[in-house]
């Protein structure tokens, strides 16, 4: 099982940028996908979820109306289209995959929102 995430980076304020997962090795198509993150000194929080359709999603308060999340469940790949970034939305960004007690993540990709 693998969930590789791609697309990180330094970006400045207002910026945009599009975090990719690509899942193997499960059937990507009957998993909830979400996207967490990591900020020094802070719990992991959920940013977005998806699910196992593509037609139900949920987002922390701070990121509705910014970030976007998708799937492509002919390429195994879920998406994070984050837009009008701010400086605290810097943190490690983790893909996680879950149906009942199956849980895998990513290894993360840093987003770093800075002038």
């Amino acid at each position: 099982v693998q969930l590789v995430e791609s697309g990180g980076g330094l970006v400045q304020p207002g910026g945009s940028l599009r975090l990719s997962c690509a899942a193997s090795g499960f059937t990507f198509d009957t998993f909830v996908m979400s996207w967490y993150r990591q900020a020094p000194g802070k719990e992991r929080e959920l940013v977005a979820g998806i699910a196992s359709d593509g037609v139900t999603t949920n987002y922390l308060d701070s990121v509705k109306g910014r970030f976007t999340i998708s799937r492509d469940n002919f390429k195994n790949t879920v998406f994070l289209q984050m837009n009008s970034l701010k400086p605290e939305d810097t943190a490690i960004y983790y893909c996680r995959a879950v149906r009942a007690s199956i849980r895998y993540w990513g290894q993360g990709t840093q987003v770093t929102v800075s002038s």
